[in-house]
């Protein structure tokens, strides 16, 4: 069925690609996107017998758009209801992009790995957006304030304005056609204001450093060195020193959108990941080689 009923009675839109009984692979997506932005790497992983599952957060694509809801242990919540209905009770292996790195480390914190073989964390806001006096290489409350006041005053020019910076885009630089871009605001602009703005609230303001010590299975981090909407810095290069079995791959120059930018990078990589094959880690990741090859003999199958 392409719907399911949260705890409290939101409808989230799933859609599951790949044959049944496959490895799960539950893809998170973006602000302010919907999981069709996760529509070649949901193919791929399917054309490779993997279960890819894809769901529409709360207030986005074609969910409910409550008026509540939007902090990240209710999001965390709705995954694990994808979780259960979806995952036919196998270990599921959790990606998420951007926002959606939040949803991985928060479902893993409050309910263990039990129901997790992997984690992914693709251009992640993960471990803490916000600049403070003890998060030095955040990014400053002023960034954030002008995208909500963008937002409020005309949604639908600053979607046009951020998915430019979302993809790289620039006078010179055209990483992606024109056709993405539009995808981009298309997608957009279909979700609601309310979660629109409460979602961007939230992935600034999460401090998601004290669960990532509880993210206690193998873990794969991957984020473009040019990503100025979430600079590397204060994200992957931290989190990969937070997280006991990360492995930080950085993609060279490549901006936020990494998806589209580069998404046949992203595909080997993850394809190889799941698979239980290993690459040295770069830029300060703590990745034990050891815990990898020892989770692809324990687990042939993946």
């Amino acid at each position: 069925m392409p719907y399911i009923l949260t705890d409290d009675e939101v409808e989230i839109y799933v859609k599951a690609w790949g044959p049944e009984g496959g490895k799960p692979v539950v893809l998170i997506h973006g602000w302010p996107l919907s999981a069709d932005s996760w529509d070649d790497i949901a193919n791929k992983l399917a054309d490779n017998g993997y279960r890819a599952i894809a769901y529409d957060r709360r207030g986005f694509g074609r969910s409910d758009q409550p008026d509540g809801g939007y902090d990240y242990d209710t999001l965390a919540s709705d995954l694990g209801a994808v979780l259960e209905e979806y995952a036919d009770g196998q270990p599921a292996a959790l990606v998420g992009f951007s926002m959606g790195g939040g949803e991985v480390v928060r479902y893993i914190a409050g309910n263990g790995s039990d129901t997790v073989s992997h984690a992914v964390l693709i251009s992640s806001v993960v471990p803490y957006m916000l600049k403070t006096a003890d998060n030095p290489d955040g990014v400053d409350q002023s960034v954030f304030d002008g995208i909500t006041e963008g937002i409020r005053q005309d949604r639908m020019a600053f979607l046009q304005d951020f998915a430019k910076n979302f993809y790289g885009v620039g006078l010179i630089d055209k990483p992606v056609s024109q056709g993405v871009l539009d995808q981009f605001f298309n997608l957009g602009s279909q979700a609601g204001l309310r979660g629109t703005l409460a979602c961007a609230n939230a992935f600034a303001t999460t401090d998601f450093r004290p669960d990532c010590a509880s993210v206690k299975v193998p873990t794969l981090i991957l984020h473009g060195t040019g990503d100025k909407v979430v600079p590397i810095d204060g994200s992957a290069r931290q989190a990969a020193k937070l997280i006991p079995q990360a492995q930080l791959i950085e993609l060279d120059g490549e901006p936020h959108g990494t998806l589209a930018t580069c998404k046949d990078d992203i595909v080997r990589h993850l394809l190889d990941f799941l698979h239980g094959e290993t690459r040295p880690a770069i830029g300060g990741g703590q990745a034990d080689i050891a815990d990898y090859q020892q989770t692809a003999t324990l687990n042939p199958t993946l």
